[in-house]
């Protein structure tokens, strides 16, 4: 194995595999820390660490590290999400400096940009679309909201070192002068090192500059440059089409979801899950399972998205934790449910949502499949296709998008 990532969710980590699978490796998304030996050029460890407490995720993320050093990884990744979703008690900072202070490293780079997702890092602030990061939708996160853009302040309330930065205009002038800027972070002694980015060809030139770095952190757009750097001998995996009915879960309120979610009713049919509901037992996943088969052929749409309000409502009645532990584990129970019945395609939005479900499925690895949308790849085992979607990616489409693709067309 060449290049090892840690992914703090799976969404993200079918993300960057991805990428790196574009990039013409031959990769592997693992689903929680492999038992046995992997043979691969990039193995992706998928975690489920992005929302629990910082000491937990450090330590799941080191059992992740040592893993792959057995595998004799030449570089490691710490992958988080584009949007840097972490509130000031995150794990973001602690998992990045365990990490680095375990690779004995300095100067690491810190970039969340993903470009063809519309996340883009200028002077240090994280940008969606034309909106600084607290100004978008992701300021009503209902996990992990984020408000406060500048990303250098941000992680530096998570960690004990001082944060660097490097500005576009040094990004600009190429992967010699990238490097120089991080060796001198590091001379200063700050650990994680921001550097901005506002289109592909800086994540070309940011990857060009880690040629020899021990560790890189940031969002899968990070990986673009990356795989170029080294000499590679496999041939990427070529992903079989995968027959037989298909069902969509959503968990994620996100506003891209929302979109799609209303999309996809407009000509499918969809059964929404109140969470109230869920926690009272007022909604089985037995009855889930019953619309799904109802519906079988149409790629019917099992929904708890909801707009932020009604989120916050259902939050403040029962928990913010009862909340997303009842759903998860209502969706992941659908899941057990409709493969067992035969269902083969899996469409899934939402990290934890996505997170759960593989969980539920018992499921070891992954192979990578053809892109659906940016940051969005087919994924098969060896007897389902799944598309596991992060809540603010994919167009308006996705939903039957996915479903077809997962299909071969």
């Amino acid at each position: 194995m060449l290049l090892g990532v840690i992914a703090d969710d799976f969404t993200g980590a079918s993300d960057i595999a991805n990428t790196l699978a574009r990039g013409g490796m031959a990769t592997t998304q693992f689903l929680g820390i492999p038992k046995r030996p992997a043979p691969c050029e990039a193995g992706v460890v998928a975690l489920k660490t992005r929302s629990i407490p910082a000491a937990d995720a450090v330590a799941q993320s080191m059992a992740a590290l040592r893993w792959l050093q057995t595998q004799g990884c030449r570089q490691y990744v710490f992958k988080y999400c584009s949007t840097f979703d972490s509130t000031p008690e995150g794990n973001i900072g602690p998992v990045g400096e365990a990490l680095a202070e375990a690779l004995g490293a300095w100067g690491v780079v810190a970039c969340p940009a993903f470009p063809g997702a519309e996340r883009t890092v200028f002077q240090g602030h994280l940008f969606v679309g034309d909106r600084l990061l607290s100004e978008s939708s992701l300021r009503h996160h209902p996990l992990n909201p984020m408000t406060d853009s500048d990303l250098r302040r941000w992680l530096r309330r998570q960690t004990r070192q001082p944060v660097g930065l490097i500005t576009h205009p040094t990004v600009a002038r190429g992967p010699a002068t990238i490097a120089g800027a991080l060796k001198e972070s590091a001379a200063r002694r700050e650990r994680l090192v921001i550097v901005d980015a506002v289109g592909d060809a800086d994540l070309l030139a940011i990857g060009a500059a880690c040629k020899d770095a021990a560790l890189v952190t940031g969002g899968s757009g990070i990986a673009l440059g990356l795989a170029a750097n080294f000499s590679r001998t496999g041939t990427p995996a070529k992903a079989e089409r995968v027959a037989g009915p298909a069902a969509i879960l959503a968990g994620s309120c996100s506003a891209r979801t929302l979109q799609q979610i209303e999309k996809h009713l407009a000509s499918h049919a969809g059964m929404a899950i109140d969470p109230d509901a869920v926690i009272e037992s007022k909604v089985t996943p037995q009855q889930v399972l019953a619309f799904v088969k109802q519906h079988a052929g149409g790629a019917p749409l099992i929904y708890s998205s909801a707009a932020p309000d009604k989120v916050s409502t259902a939050q403040k009645k029962h928990g913010k934790g009862a909340v997303a532990h009842a759903m998860e584990n209502f969706f992941a129970d659908c899941a057990r449910r409709l493969v067992d019945d035969g269902t083969r395609r899996l469409v899934i939005a939402g990290g934890e949502t996505s997170g759960a479900v593989v969980s539920a499925l018992g499921l070891e690895a992954l192979e990578i499949g053809p892109e659906i949308d940016p940051g969005v790849p087919a994924l098969f085992s060896e007897r389902l296709g799944l598309a596991l979607k992060s809540g603010n990616f994919g167009a308006d489409d996705f939903f039957e998008k996915a479903v077809r693709r997962l299909g071969g067309t």
